[in-house]
C-alpha cells in the first residue's frame, strides 16, 4: 500500500531555546549597555509613547504573520493530503484514507477534516461518528460544485476545499478547516511584557537599563543569526533565537518558520511538477493506445493480460478492468489461437504469427471474424508478447460479396449472350419466315439492351469505386423517358401476370440532368419491383411535381423488406436475408448505383416497406439540379 509521508511538513513550531555568548566590555557591561546608561534619562520621557506604539505594531504584526502562516499551512496540508488520499482511494484503501485523515487532523491541529462524496455522504472524518459512507463505492456520484482547489477565510477559520480525482471512480472533495487567528492569551502576554518594560523604564534608570539591555541582546542574537546565515554555517535550528528575548525574537522566529515553509512548498511544487510531467508522458502513451481502432493486449510469460486498450476490451466483449490480470484464454477459446500464443510465449516462434478466428455474434446467423497477430516482446523481467486484434468481419463480407457479384455477373452475362446466340442461329435457319425473323430480331434487340445495361452497371460500379462517375447534363423529357421505361418492362410484367400501372399527371416537365443515368436508376427501381413481386401482383409508378422537384414513386405489393435492412439494401453487393429471394437472381449493385446517380443530381432515394405488404421506393430529384462532383466511394 502506498502512503504519503506528510510528517516532514512542520506546523508553526516553538522556537528552539538556544544559548548564545554575549560580548562584554572591560567594565563587565554587555555591548551597548554604556550607551543605554548614558541615554536612559534622556529617553525615559519617550519610552511610554514608543512602547505603546511598539505594543500595537508588534501585536498586529504577530497576529498577521501568524494568521498568514496558518492559512498557508492549511493550504499546503490540503494539497499534500489530497494527493495522498487520491492514491489510497485508487488502491481501494478506505482504512488507510481514514487513518491518514485522522492523523493529519491531530498532527496539524486542524479543526476538522473530512472527505465528502458528490451525494453529500462523508467517506472519512476525524470524528468517526460523522462518517456516513462506510464502504467505498465503485463509482463516485458526480460533484454538485466546481472541481477546483479553494482556500476561503470564514471568521477565525480558514477552510480548504480540494478536489479528488480517482481514475476509474470519479471525483470527491477533501474539506479541511483550521483556526487561523492566534489565541487571545497570546496578545495579552505580549502586551503584558511590553507593559512591564514600560513600568520598569518609568521606575528608574536601572529598569530602563535592564529593559534596553534585554532588547539589545535580542538584536544581538538576531545579528549573530544573520552572520551565521551569511557565512553558510547555519545548521538546522541555528537561526532560531530563544523566546526569552521577547517579542522581537518571536517575530524573527515566525519569519524563519515562514521561510522554511516556503522552501518546503517550493520543493514540493518541483516534485509535483516532475511527477506530473512523467504522468503526462504516460498519459499521452495510454491515450494514443486507446485511440487505436485495433485492439492492443500485452501478455506476460504466463499468458496473463498486463495491459488492454479500449478497442481490445470491446472486441473481447468485456470490460477493461476485468480483462487486466486474467488469462487471455478466458476470452479466446479457439484452440488454434491459444496454440499460436503459447508458441510465441514459450519462444518456439520468434516471428510474428497471425490467425483468423470466427466467433458467433448476437444474431443466430451472424458471425464476427477476428484477425489475431502475435509477436514477442523483449523484456528484462521475463518473456512477454503483444497481441493485436482486428475486426475483419466487414472485409470478409466484402470479399464474399465481390465473389458472389462476379459469379452472378458471369451468370447474367451468359444468359443474354446465350439467348442472342440461339436466336441468331434460329434467324439463320428460318431466314425466309418474316414473322419468325421479326421475333428473332426483337429478342436479339431486347437481349442486347439487357446486356448493355448489365455491362453499364458494372462499368458504373467501377467508376463509383474510382470516384470517376460523371454526369452529362442536358434537357430530359420526362414523358419520353417514362414511355420508354414502360415499353421496356411491359413484356416482363405480362409474363409474370403483374399489373403494371403508370399514374402520370396531365403534363410532365422537361428537366436538367443526365438522361442515361436517370434512366438507369429508374430501370433498377422498376426492375426490382417486378422481380420481387409474385405472380398476380401489382406495380404502380406514380409521378408528382411539387416545389421544383420531381418525385417518382415505385410502389409494389411484393414480399417487402425488413425494417432493419431498409437502409442496408442501398449498400453495394448487399442482398436482403429473406430466404424467399435466395433463388432470385441479382447482383446487389442496382440500388447502390441508383442512389449514387440520384445524389449526384442533388436528390435522393428513400425506402418504405413492410414484410408481405410491399415496398415503396421514392426517387426525388430537382428539376434544375446542379450536378455534383463525383466522390470516392467509401
Amino acid at each position: 500500500m502506498s502512503r504519503v509521508d506528510i510528517q516532514g511538513i512542520s506546523p508553526v513550531s516553538e522556537p528552539a531555546k538556544t544559548s548564545r555568548a554575549v560580548a562584554r566590555t572591560p567594565w563587565g557591561l554587555a555591548r551597548g549597555e554604556r550607551t543605554v546608561v548614558a541615554a536612559g534619562l534622556a529617553v525615559a520621557a519617550i519610552v511610554v509613547g514608543v512602547l505603546g506604539a511598539s505594543s500595537w505594531w508588534t501585536v498586529r504584526t504577530y497576529r498577521a504573520s501568524t494568521e498568514k502562516a496558518r492559512v498557508d499551512q492549511a493550504a499546503l496540508v490540503g494539497r499534500v493530503l489530497a494527493g495522498g488520499v487520491e492514491r489510497l482511494l485508487a488502491d481501494d484503501e478506505t482504512t488507510g484514507v481514514r487513518r491518514l485523515v485522522t492523523d493529519s487532523t491531530f498532527l496539524y491541529n486542524l479543526d476538522s477534516a473530512r472527505i465528502v462524496l458528490g451525494n453529500g455522504k462523508v467517506l472519512a472524518d476525524a470524528k468517526t461518528e460523522n462518517i456516513t459512507a462506510m464502504e467505498l463505492p465503485a463509482q463516485f456520484p458526480p460533484l454538485d460544485t466546481a472541481a477546483e482547489f479553494r482556500v476561503v477565510r470564514v471568521g477565525r477559520l480558514v477552510q480548504v476545499s480540494a478536489p479528488l480525482t480517482v481514475m476509474g471512480k470519479g471525483q470527491a472533495r477533501l474539506e479541511i478547516s483550521a483556526v487561523a487567528a492566534p489565541p487571545a492569551w497570546a496578545d495579552w502576554e505580549t502586551q503584558a511584557g511590553i507593559g512591564v518594560i514600560a513600568v520598569t523604564a518609568l521606575s528608574g534608570l536601572l529598569v530602563v537599563y535592564r529593559a534596553m539591555r534585554t532588547r539589545w541582546r535580542a538584536i544581538g542574537a538576531v545579528a549573530d543569526a544573520l552572520h551565521l546565515e551569511a557565512s553558510g554555517n547555519a545548521g538546522e535550528g541555528a537561526l532560531v533565537v530563544g523566546e526569552k528575548f521577547g517579542p522581537l525574537a518571536t517575530a524573527w522566529n515566525q519569519l524563519i518558520a515562514e521561510r522554511d515553509r516556503l522552501r518546503v512548498g517550493a520543493l514540493m511544487q518541483e516534485a509535483a511538477k516532475t511527477i506530473e510531467e512523467r504522468g503526462g508522458r504516460d498519459g499521452d502513451l495510454k491515450a494514443a493506445c486507446d485511440a487505436m481502432w485495433q485492439g492492443l493486449v500485452v501478455l506476460d510469460g504466463a499468458g496473463m493480460v498486463r495491459y488492454c486498450n479500449g478497442a481490445a476490451a470491446v472486441l473481447l466483449r468485456s470490460k477493461r478492468e476485468s480483462v487486466t490480470g486474467t488469462p487471455i484464454s478466458t476470452y479466446l477459446d479457439d484452440a488454434a489461437a491459444q496454440e499460436i500464443i503459447s508458441k510465441v510465449m514459450s519462444g518456439q516462434s520468434k516471428s510474428r504469427a497471425s490467425i483468423e478466428v470466427e466467433r458467433a455474434a448476437a444474431g443466430a446467423q451472424d458471425r464476427t471474424v477476428l484477425r489475431l497477430s502475435v509477436r514477442p516482446l523483449r523484456r528484462e523481467d521475463g518473456p512477454a508478447a503483444m497481441l493485436i486484434i482486428e475486426d475483419t468481419t466487414q472485409q470478409r463480407v466484402a470479399d464474399e460479396s465481390r465473389n458472389a457479384f462476379v459469379a452472378q455477373a458471369t451468370h447474367e452475362l451468359r444468359t443474354p449472350l446465350t439467348n442472342i446466340r440461339l436466336y441468331v442461329e434460329a434467324l439463320v435457319e428460318e431466314g425466309d419466315d418474316a414473322q419468325a425473323r421479326a421475333k428473332c430480331l426483337n429478342v436479339i434487340g431486347a437481349e442486347s439492351r439487357r446486356l448493355e445495361r448489365i455491362v453499364g452497371d458494372m462499368l458504373s460500379v467501377s467508376e463509383i469505386e474510382a470516384g470517376a462517375l460523371k454526369l452529362r447534363s442536358g434537357e430530359v423529357r420526362v414523358d419520353a423517358m417514362l414511355e420508354e421505361l414502360e415499353a421496356d418492362f411491359r413484356a416482363q410484367a405480362e409474363d409474370k401476370e403483374i399489373k403494371l400501372v403508370f399514374e402520370l399527371p396531365p403534363k410532365l416537365p422537361v428537366m436538367q440532368g443526365d438522361r442515361d443515368k436517370l434512366m438507369l436508376a429508374l430501370h433498377n427501381l422498376l426492375g426490382n419491383a417486378l422481380k420481387y413481386t409474385p405472380t398476380g401482383g401489382q406495380v404502380r409508378v406514380k409521378i408528382e411535381e411539387a416545389g421544383g422537384k420531381l418525385a417518382v414513386a415505385v410502389i409494389d405489393n411484393g414480399i417487402g423488406i425488413n425494417k432493419d435492412e431498409q437502409e442496408m439494401v442501398f449498400e453495394k453487393f448487399y442482398r436482403a436475408k429473406d430466404r424467399r429471394i435466395a433463388n432470385i437472381t441479382g447482383s446487389g449493385i442496382g440500388l447502390a448505383l441508383a442512389r449514387q446517380v440520384v445524389r449526384l443530381h442533388g436528390g435522393d432515394i428513400t425506402c418504405d416497406s413492410q414484410i408481405d405488404k410491399g415496398s415503396t421506393f421514392t426517387l426525388t430529384v430537382p428539376l434544375t439540379a446542379e450536378v455534383a462532383e463525383p466522390r470516392l466511394a467509401a
